[in-house]
């Protein structure tokens, strides 16, 4: 799951706070404005904290995020309208599906997580990003009409993502009586704590960091004890920088950069979460399929891989990718993404190419636009899953 650096319209207002400010701000972290959120971006090193989750435990506030909770006879098919993704996947409550949300041309709403709430499959949750809540609600509420459904968003719910090799270990400890809980639960899978933690407690095995943990809602009132609890076990508070290094590393996208309304799953390294074996007809179909089949006539078709800067030099977001320069042969690309890498040492970059783009080609990025063209090396996303480089030195 995915969020935004793009700013809405309530950046422009007073920053709205999350239950976890204070928590912050005892922790000395260094807000800034997210999204219309002040949110961490460190606490004194993201570099340390960038570490933390891929070595022990980190924790970040991801309560600006929108939880919506849909119940009703036909929320399953208003499910299978709205997404991309096959809410049938589905077959046990706590189940979770990745999904675009896509528009009538086939663009990239937004991504979302939904979540199967109960057997008889009439309560569902999905989790959005924050710089998308408008439209993303606009559009659940368009599909909804003729459909017997209710759409509940939950403003009072907090949220924590708690990342890292020993993170699950760690929330044990904090928590004992969640100990059989966490240990039974399944990558995508997620588990309503009512009956052990008390109302709105649930915990999901997800994350936007390429290693394990969980993401935990609770309520907001719950949620400054939970924090220090979760810091008085060694789970080190980590900000929206670490959170962009660590997503990077894993390859995963962020709404609003590496995707958007203009963009196809295709392109974004979504293909995998379109379910097209069947005749479902979701939003954005018909305009999906044609449009694939059209670039692939034109060999205008675009896909998305990892760029790897082995030289001195930073690879930023919007500089143009040529491939064989100088040559008949000569097309070009997009960086949709870039920084240094922590764990690797060298910068990155998720960028967007011409399908079309093999291992024989010369890949190169203007680093300065000065026309002094440096190679990089192409390679496939992820850079790092479970503190591992995926890839050959």
């Amino acid at each position: 799951m995915t969020d935004t650096h793009s700013q809405d319209s309530s950046s422009t207002q007073t920053p709205k706070r999350t239950p976890f400010y204070q928590s912050h701000l005892d922790s000395e972290g260094k807000l800034v404005d997210f999204s219309g959120w002040e949110l961490p971006i460190h606490y004194g090193s993201q570099i340390e904290e960038h570490d933390a989750v891929r070595t022990d435990a980190g924790m970040f506030d991801v309560s600006h995020m929108v939880v919506t909770d849909i119940k009703g006879a036909d929320t399953k098919a208003w499910l299978q309208k709205l997404l991309a993704n096959d809410v049938n996947k589905l077959t046990t409550a706590g189940k979770a599906l990745y999904s675009g949300m896509l528009n009538e041309q086939g663009g990239v709403i937004d991504d979302l997580i939904v979540y199967l709430m109960n057997a008889e499959e009439t309560e569902y949750r999905i989790v959005s990003n924050a710089a998308t809540r408008d439209k993303d609600l606009a559009q659940f509420n368009k599909v909804a009409e003729g459909f017997d459904i209710a759409i509940t968003e939950r403003p009072e719910l907090a949220m924590l993502a708690v990342q890292g090799p020993n993170a699950i270990e760690k929330l044990a400890q904090a928590k004992p009586n969640w100990a059989d809980t966490l240990a039974g639960l399944k990558p995508f899978v997620g588990a309503d704590l009512t009956d052990i933690e008390g109302t709105d407690w649930f915990v999901a095995r997800t994350g936007y960091t390429g290693e394990d943990g969980v993401e935990v809602i609770m309520h907001a009132d719950d949620a400054p004890a939970f924090f220090e609890q979760l810091k008085a076990n060694g789970i080190k508070p980590a900000g929206l920088g670490a959170r962009d290094t660590l997503r990077m590393e894993a390859g995963m996208n962020l709404y609003g950069h590496d995707m958007d309304e203009t963009i196809s799953p295709y392109e974004c390294n979504m293909g995998w979460t379109l379910a097209l074996k069947d005749d479902r007809a979701f939003v954005g179909r018909d305009a999906l399929v044609s449009k694939r089949k059209q670039a692939k006539e034109d060999n205008t078709a675009m896909k998305q891989v990892g760029l790897l800067l082995t030289t001195r030099g930073v690879l930023r977001e919007g500089m143009t990718v040529t491939i064989n320069q100088g040559t008949d042969n000569e097309q070009t690309g997009i960086i949709t993404s870039g920084t240094f890498s922590p764990s690797l040492k060298n910068s990155i970059a998720i960028a967007r190419v011409p399908a079309s783009l093999s291992e024989d080609d010369h890949v190169q990025v203007d680093l300065r636009g000065k026309g002094k063209f440096v190679d990089v090396r192409v390679l496939k996303l992820p850079f790092v899953r479970n503190g591992k480089q995926q890839f050959d030195s």
